[in-house]
């Protein structure tokens, strides 16, 4: 399978850093990822190549371009660019979300809130032999900035038990039942509290649990059988199709730079 990019990843709680470097097309039309959505705000930035991201109803390039979690967008680009995916039920992904879009699915960012970030992530591309986790200091701190100091929306507190049990066993088996127990409710009201505040069914959120779990293996150096392993896919057929559907390409187009 023909490569698109060279890519980095650094992966944290709440958020993640790819930093892809993508190659030219051999062919006269740009490189472009088929429809896709998935369960993150995605924030991305030019570090001195170029993209663009649509909708079916909006194209934007950059420099610095915001989709929010769940829209179907496609993705062109080719040179260094950065993405950074925030959870969105995270406390600053719901401020990050409040703060950026409105009734529009995507929205360019001002310059003064990225120029920066831009220039540095650049940098630390150009130079692997820093130390520590520069991406993971980047992208924390572009987080915190977009979600600024204003108080964020909280989730109910069943909803939280919810997805902190769906972190905590995502190796193996779970579904609603597993749950039900701890919040008092019945299944039906439990699952549609769950949509209410996350958007998705728990099925959907879980497939999304599983695939950043398995993301965050393949950034560490492993494998596809690895990964779909260590995030609970039936097999690394499964989860190449999951992947390719939440993010518009193949896994094995990426290569770990």
């Amino acid at each position: 399978m023909e490569p698109l990019a060279r890519t980095r990843m650094s992966i944290w709680e709440g958020g993640s850093l790819w930093v892809v470097d993508a190659l030219p097309n051999t062919r006269p039309a740009p490189r472009s990822t088929g429809w896709h959505a998935h369960h993150a705000i995605q924030v991305t930035l030019g570090l001195g190549g170029w993209f663009q991201l649509d909708t079916a109803s909006r194209s934007l390039r950059g420099p610095a371009v915001a989709v929010a979690a769940d829209a179907s967008h496609s993705f062109q680009a080719e040179g260094l660019v950065a993405i950074l995916f925030i959870e969105p039920e995270s406390r600053a992904g719901r401020a990050v979300a409040r703060n950026l879009f409105g009734r529009d699915e995507l929205a360019a960012l001002p310059d003064d809130l990225s120029a920066d970030f831009r220039a540095r992530a650049a940098a630390a591309w150009e130079d692997p032999g820093q130390q520590g986790d520069p991406f993971e200091d980047l992208g924390r701190a572009l987080i915190h900035r977009l979600a600024g100091d204003g108080p964020a929306d909280h989730p109910d507190p069943r909803v939280d038990r919810m997805l902190a049990f769906a972190a905590d066993h995502i190796e193996g088996p779970i579904s609603l039942a597993d749950v039900v127990a701890d919040s008092g409710l019945s299944a039906s009201r439990l699952s549609h509290l769950f949509v209410q505040h996350t958007g998705l069914p728990f099925r959907t959120y879980l497939l999304w649990l599983r695939l950043t779990r398995a993301v965050e293996t393949i950034a560490a150096g492993g494998g596809l059988t690895e990964a779909a392993h260590e995030a609970g896919f039936a097999d690394s057929a499964h989860f190449s199709r999951t992947f390719r559907r939440m993010f518009g390409v193949a896994p094995a187009q990426l290569r770990m730079a």
